[in-house]
């Protein structure tokens, strides 16, 4: 089994081929108050994907946050980002008003997960666990 990966600032793991979660990640402006941020396409062949999805991660069906410090998946990484997202715009600040609320983003991570696999599978994009394989 391989070490566990060093990370000297945020990794979010977010499906790379869904139009959606890309226009997610670059709404983000977290560089202003978190520093630096790598994204990674879950579809990627960066041996740290395979190395999370080895550890259990679904990332067919969560977004990955890393930190030096903590790891959070699906709902809790939404939760995550909505408290250290800059709430200046009106986006920014529905963003927050709704997922500051662990509750509410749990209760609404279900529903953004299920419009990315009907607009996948629209588009005729295979599932993340066939691709990583």
């Amino acid at each position: 089994m391989s070490a566990a990966p060093d990370f000297h600032q945020v990794l979010i793991i977010y499906d790379g081929d869904c139009y959606f979660c890309r226009a997610y990640v670059n709404f983000l402006r977290l560089q202003e108050t978190v520093g630096p941020v790598e994204l990674l396409s879950a579809r990627s062949d960066d041996p740290r994907v395979r190395h999370f999805m080895q550890q259990g991660i679904k990332l067919n069906d969560d977004m990955l946050i890393v930190t030096a410090l903590q790891m959070h998946a699906g709902a809790e990484a939404m939760h995550w980002l909505a408290l250290k997202l800059p709430a200046r715009s009106m986006a920014e600040r529905c963003h927050a008003a709704v997922f500051r609320r662990r509750w509410l983003a749990r209760l609404l991570y279900p529903l953004l997960r299920l419009g990315r696999r009907i607009w996948l599978a629209l588009r005729g994009v295979p599932p993340i666990r066939d691709i990583a394989r």
